[in-house]
């Protein structure tokens, strides 16, 4: 019962992540507008099966290589940077929907997901996530998959919020000029999230 404690602070905790700004909730801001709700749906899900994963993965271990060797940190830092200034590059350079041709899709859920691995405050939030609130009482492996499942159910309506504020805003853009002004400074948007990577 003492484990229930717990839910408070990390419910606290993870709408202070997840509602934050940062790259994940940029680009559903983007896709929410461009492709609506429902096909961003696989983008958010991605974001909460990666994270949930890498939570997981950071209480079983993965969390002491990423502190005892700076190269795989590095590594990290470079393609998930190069990542995000792609996904920049696509955003700000998708058509509007109306004249949107068949190249322009979300996120899936699967690229989604990668790019957890390679999001910084996605890492954050999970090695604090483990370190602050992890029971050490119990199966470790049983502990750190409800936890990581449990940080995962409460960032679902704060990751909606973003895809559904993006799905507003489009409903107010009209003609051609507007969207590329605003996918223009959802790119830029995205791209300033190299800074926080690097910085």
């Amino acid at each position: 019962m003492s484990s229930l404690a717990y839910l408070g602070p990390v419910t606290l905790f993870m709408i202070s992540m997840s509602i934050t700004p940062g790259p994940n909730n940029v680009m559903l801001t983007a896709s929410g507008a461009n492709y609506g709700l429902r096909r961003t749906l696989p983008h958010m899900l991605g974001i909460l099966g990666g994270c949930f994963v890498l939570f997981a993965a950071i209480a079983l271990g993965l969390g002491i290589i990423f502190e005892r060797y700076p190269l795989v940190q590095t590594s990290l830092q470079v393609v998930g940077s190069l990542y995000l200034l792609y996904l920049a590059w696509k955003i700000a350079t998708a058509p509007p929907p109306e004249f949107g041709d068949a190249e322009g899709r979300p996120l899936d859920f699967w690229q989604a997901a990668a790019f957890q691995f390679a999001n910084p405050k996605a890492w954050v939030m999970g090695l604090t996530l483990m370190a602050s609130f992890l029971p050490e009482g119990g199966n470790t492996v049983v502990n750190a998959f409800l936890l990581a499942g449990f940080a995962e159910l409460v960032a679902l309506p704060c990751i909606s919020l973003w895809a559904g504020f993006g799905m507003a805003i489009g409903r107010w853009l009209k003609g051609p000029r507007s969207w590329r002004v605003f996918n223009g400074t959802m790119g830029a948007l995205t791209a300033a999230c190299v800074f926080f990577i690097l910085g």
